[in-house]
């Protein structure tokens, strides 16, 4: 079968037996079977998309009805309580396969595409706080697993990850170590046949929830590049202590936690892939959630401008509507035009991405455009609901304080500048 005009030849795995076992294995039958199970409408893009298939818009419309229902009349609960229920939501959705359309052995690239579909729709919820910790669990905690794990690991791990019965988090960030991934301290010794892990992990999604933890840690005293491995850790274990929710600026119902580790015993088959390969596996992962977080943040921007024009269109000053002053329909013109602009280098930069080819230069540029874009779409919108925009009582303002994050997380600003400049070649020399 051949996929995206030729982009992407899978293997017979498709059309095999083995991809149903897998499926079946999941005990659910998933989106992604029911897709790759129709290889014609799999593979023809519509006529108005670049990448997306009939599949992709079926998908974002099952999707959507979950969000309308489920999730959207209770975010602003979960926005006041701190907390949203993170079991019962992944749930919902492992349950109706959206937790795994990226995740069948063998699919990597082409799955993908229906990852981004998931995120995008996933910026219709009413806050930043819950896709995120959604992303977290499908396109930050379980890629490495899902590439390099072991089928015992992908059986106590993935598999209930990907059904909703089990909450991940992911253990990278420290205390001096968020952007700078090489500069972590947490150890992990090996004694026998287990690591015993000293050290502690900061700004933790889903944290106060988690069942299980992807842990970026120190497994010998090499090279800071080669002396990383990233490991399952059960969050149960003796020694495992969350030590605070951390009040934030925005994801008001994303749960944040500082963790800390103090002898904590794990098994050495717990670690995934090779020992001392975790930084590479952790940047591999890094580059989906690039892409992912800017596919999500895309979506929101559309909406905020949209509900702005509604907004503006009713609300009068000097007799007549806001919207009719030139500055301000102007200025909503030139957002939603960058907003089309990022969209398009998105797209690209899946599809490329589809194809195999490394896309850190994009991803990065995506990432960094998408962060001081939802900057300004949130200030020049929030600017023009007037007082109402200083409230808590609109999305405009939840977004405001949500899409800081963009230009923080998954890697600053300056540290996607400094990759952007690298695959530029204008680094100083040293």
């Amino acid at each position: 079968m051949v996929l995206h005009g030729g982009a992407l030849r899978l293997n017979l795995l498709v059309n095999s037996n083995h991809f149903y076992k897998f499926t079946s294995f999941l005990g659910i039958r998933s989106f992604s079977e029911k897709v790759l199970s129709n290889p014609e409408t799999a593979s023809e893009t519509t006529g108005d998309h670049l990448i997306y298939t009939q599949q992709h818009f079926a998908l974002k419309e099952s999707l959507r009805k979950i969000i309308d229902q489920e999730i959207n009349p209770h975010v602003d609960q979960w926005e006041a309580e701190g907390k949203f229920p993170a079991h019962k939501v992944f749930k919902i959705l492992g349950s109706a396969g959206f937790l795994g359309v990226n995740k069948p052995v063998g699919l990597k690239f082409h799955i993908f595409s229906y990852s981004q579909t998931v995120s995008e729709e996933l910026g219709n919820i009413r806050c930043g706080g819950i896709p995120m910790a959604i992303g977290v669990q499908t396109d930050m905690t379980t890629p490495a697993l899902a590439r390099f794990g072991s089928a015992e690991l992908k059986k106590e791990f993935l598999l209930p990850s990907v059904m909703g019965d089990k909450v991940a988090c992911l253990g990278v960030s420290e205390v001096g170590a968020g952007s700078d991934v090489s500069s972590i301290r947490t150890k992990a010794v090996r004694k026998g046949d287990e690591y015993v892990i000293n050290g502690g992990k900061m700004w933790t999604t889903n944290g106060t929830q988690a069942d299980w933890m992807c842990l970026l840690a120190n497994t010998s005293d090499g090279p800071p590049h080669r002396n990383k491995s990233l490991i399952c850790l059960p969050m149960n274990l003796p020694g495992v202590h969350i030590a605070r929710k951390i009040d934030k600026l925005g994801m008001w119902s994303s749960d944040t936690a500082e963790v800390f580790f103090d002898d904590v015993h794990v098994p050495c088959k717990n670690i995934i892939g090779q020992e001392g390969m975790g930084f590479t596996y952790q940047m591999l992962q890094f580059q989906e959630e690039r892409l992912w977080a800017v596919a999500n943040i895309v979506t929101m921007m559309d909406n905020i401008i949209q509900e702005t024009i509604q907004y503006t269109g009713q609300r009068k000053i000097f007799k007549q509507p806001v919207l009719y002053h030139q500055s301000v329909h102007f200025r909503l013109a030139e957002l939603q035009t960058e907003v089309e602009l990022l969209r398009s280098l998105l797209h690209r930069a899946t599809a490329l991405y589809i194809k195999g080819n490394d896309v850190t230069k994009l991803a990065s540029m995506a990432k960094l455009k998408g962060g001081r874009l939802a900057r300004e779409v949130a200030d020049s919108c929030l600017q023009y609901w007037g007082g109402m925009g200083f409230t808590n009582d609109v999305m405009v303002s939840r977004f405001y304080r949500d899409s800081r994050l963009m230009s923080i997380g998954a890697g600053a600003d300056e540290v996607m500048l400094g990759i952007i400049c690298k695959y530029m070649d204008t680094l100083p020399k040293k």
